[in-house]
């Protein structure tokens, strides 16, 4: 009200700019006067006039004025997905089939928001983004829900994601009218990291449950250098469609005949708030996940292919 008067010159001025009556703007202004513990404005014949303590304090109520309304404009903005941050992370075979698809949508739909992307294993994603450190992580661990507090994370269901087995070109099974994994008891595996990728878990109990322990010849995170290989003949791999399409042509990709679970693909979001920009990257992840569901190719038990 006092950034009014002095605005307007007078009472008067102030109370029809503000759609207040006249002594409502005296009485405030003599409030404000009083704890102040100074008098801020002289009235004069025509209208009113600020002391300089009523300078002082116009000056800085000014400066305050306006920066409460950036914050406002900005609010706004973040409410209509129109600024703010985004930070996502990714496990790395998702980082290399969905995701880029997604950022770049994003980005096209809301170039304002700052988006920032790290790739973590969900044995690194989960803490952080419980810590407040992440705002949406991607996961295929199906036992996520049982690694964090109850009602801290929001887990979303995208697709599941099947799982085929890699031999090297011209391996005796490529071309086998029948193919299950006890077919390849007796061949060395190339398996993820057991400690921190949950890929692993999910074939240790294909295996156990097709009646055998598997010898593992390789462990590591990376398909790509894993299908290395089993392109070189060191072993088999159990490889996720993510990491399948596109394959090299020295190594056949079969589905099996009693194929193992899928493994889940997941979105992750802190419990109880999610902002626009997480929302709205949630909504994309679930385009993009319909339409890699949709194209993905026909790869049926007894049909091998050298080129996904």
């Amino acid at each position: 009200m006092l950034c009014e008067v002095a605005r307007h010159g007078s009472f008067s001025g102030a109370a029809v700019s503000l759609g207040y009556t006249q002594p409502a703007i005296s009485r405030q202004i003599a409030t404000l006067e009083a704890e102040v513990g100074a008098m801020l404005v002289r009235r004069v014949p025509k209208g009113a006039v600020l002391t300089d303590a009523g300078r002082l304090l116009v000056d800085r109520g000014e400066s305050i004025l306006a920066r409460l309304e950036e914050a406002e404009t900005e609010l706004q903005a973040l409410a209509g997905v129109r600024g703010g941050r985004l930070r996502l992370a990714s496990f790395a075979s998702a980082a290399a089939s969905i995701i880029p698809p997604a950022i770049a949508r994003f980005r096209e739909r809301h170039p304002a928001v700052e988006l920032s992307i790290v790739m973590l294993d969900p044995a690194y994603s989960l803490p952080q983004l419980v810590a407040g450190e992440l705002d949406v992580a991607l996961s295929h661990d199906a036992e996520l829900g049982a690694s964090a507090a109850p009602g801290a994370i929001e887990v979303v269901h995208l697709f599941d994601d099947p799982m085929y087995v890699a031999m090297p070109a011209g391996h005796p099974l490529a071309d086998a009218p029948e193919l299950d994994l006890a077919s390849f008891a007796t061949e060395p595996w190339m398996l993820a990291t057991t400690r921190t990728c949950p890929d692993s878990r999910l074939f240790l109990r294909a295996c156990h449950a097709a009646g055998f322990e598997p010898r593992i010849a390789f462990q590591h995170d990376d398909y790509s250098a894993m299908l290395g290989f089993v392109a070189a003949g060191v072993g088999v791999a159990l490889i996720p469609d993510m990491a399948a399409r596109g394959m090299r042509d020295d190594v056949v990709v079969r589905a099996l005949d009693r194929p193992p679970p899928s493994r889940p693909i997941l979105v992750v979001l802190p419990a109880g708030y999610r902002s626009p920009a997480a929302a709205a990257m949630l909504d994309i992840l679930r385009e993009i996940g319909e339409e890699w569901v949709a194209e993905r190719p026909g790869l049926t038990a007894n049909t091998a292919s050298a080129s996904r």
